[in-house]
């Protein structure tokens, strides 16, 4: 596999950590949140790295069964941490998701806190204490995070694999050119067959 695979996949690796760890801290109680780590962040980061992904695919031309097969290729233990990073997303994404939340933050403006209420009958801009700001932050990074973070599990996958088909194909063409080296064409020196 190329280089530029190899950190194409180790950034989607990485984002996948990071989305999944601040996940993960947002459940802990005592440790603070961080505020810039919003789903618009996420996505900024996210968006580029998974089109060029995709583009890297369909540039492969690889079909669902080859790609399943280039996975099958990779180091098993690059192939186990795809797997439990997958896998940790979707779990804390079906965790964060029971979680019962119709407020969501709005914003701060000059030091006040502000959500945004969804219940039916009492939508609306509510000003709150910032401890109050402070967990309903935490409920929407439990919720949104985790899925970026699969998301980038997947979008790794896809680098991985689409780098496994390419280098699958390059060895193959060297491999036909060594073989045909040095032998005549089918039909002898003249191209032509014989009768």
């Amino acid at each position: 596999m190329g280089w530029s695979f190899k950190v194409h996949g180790g950034i989607a690796l990485a984002m996948s950590v990071l989305f999944l760890g601040s996940a993960a801290i947002a459940w802990v109680p005592w440790v603070s949140v961080s505020t810039h780590m919003t789903w618009m962040l996420a996505v900024a980061f996210l968006l580029p790295v998974g089109l060029a992904a995709l583009a890297r695919v369909l540039l492969s031309r690889a079909d669902k069964k080859t790609l399943w097969l280039a996975f099958r290729c990779l180091p098993g233990r690059l192939r186990v941490v795809l797997g439990v990073l997958a896998l940790a997303g979707v779990l804390l994404t079906v965790v964060g998701a029971s979680q019962e939340n119709s407020l969501q933050t709005d914003g701060v403006e000059d030091g006040r806190y502000y959500v945004y209420d969804t219940t039916p009958l009492q939508r609306g801009r509510a000003e709150v204490s910032s401890r109050a700001y402070a967990d309903v932050l935490r409920r929407e990074q439990r919720g949104l995070l985790p899925v970026f973070g699969a998301a980038a599990a997947v979008v790794a996958y896809m680098v991985f694999t689409a780098g496994e088909v390419r280098q699958a194909d390059a060895r193959s063409k060297r491999t036909h050119a060594a073989w045909t080296r040095g032998r005549p064409a089918p039909g002898g020196p003249s191209g032509q067959m014989p009768k």
